[in-house]
């Protein structure tokens, strides 16, 4: 099989199918005399679970699942995948959270938590973002916490947490700080239209993500069955 024949039925060019080549995510490819490149229908099943697999779960993740596959490690490669689909649920449960968090009660009513302030770490895990992000927003003006008499640390509050809930949701969905920074003068004025909105975005994103991962596992599926038929044509 020719791989201008795999990339036309693919969408994609033959020069993408190297690429994948070279990055290690599919079985070696025989050679013509010629030089040309003899792919197989194994390799086409690679490459289709490739394109499948890139709109729900991204390259990065690809790179790690496929050669695991390829060598053998299938039931490594698939606890990779429910990884991804575990943190794509956490995403929509923290979204779904900000989206609650923008209704008009939920601008007057801080959150309940159990304490009043908080430490970085514990901020980082409620709104389920890295400690460096938040960092990088209070550099960037976008939040100001209080800092403890004593040790001189960050001390935040529940209205602190919901400011990094909804700075984290917008930002998935604009990258610009200073959209960022409009959305959260708004909501200082009590105006929560735009972020809302941006907030449902997200959580649509994140539906159309579900579902384009559901079609990356058939097409991974696909692959397992083809390989496993190869490998009892050889026994």
């Amino acid at each position: 099989m020719k791989g201008i024949e795999i990339a036309k039925k693919l969408n994609i060019s033959t020069s993408a199918l190297r690429h994948y080549e070279s990055w290690g995510l599919i079985p070696a490819v025989e050679r013509a005399e010629n030089g040309y490149r003899i792919y197989t229908n194994e390799h086409e099943a690679y490459f289709k679970c490739i394109r499948s697999l890139l709109p729900g779960f991204g390259m990065d993740l690809i790179k790690e699942v496929l050669p695991l596959v390829k060598n053998g490690k299938i039931v490594e490669a698939l606890w990779r995948i429910n990884k991804a689909q575990v943190a794509l649920h956490t995403e929509k449960e923290t979204v779904q959270r900000t989206i609650e968090l923008l209704d008009l009660k939920g601008l007057i009513e801080i959150p309940n938590y159990h304490k009043n302030y908080f430490t970085i770490g514990e901020v980082a895990k409620e709104a389920n973002v890295s400690s460096s992000a938040i960092r990088h927003w209070e550099k960037e003006g976008l939040i100001n916490p209080n800092r403890h008499n004593e040790s001189g640390f960050r001390i935040y509050s529940p209205s602190d947490i919901r400011r990094v809930l909804i700075i984290r949701t917008v930002q998935r969905v604009v990258y610009s700080l200073d959209i960022v920074r409009e959305v959260l003068s708004d909501l200082e004025n009590n105006n929560i239209e735009q972020a809302k909105k941006m907030a449902l975005t997200s959580l649509e994103y994140i539906d159309y993500a579900l579902t384009e991962q559901i079609r990356g596992i058939a097409s991974l599926q696909n692959l397992l069955d083809v390989i496993s038929k190869k490998n009892t044509q050889e026994e």
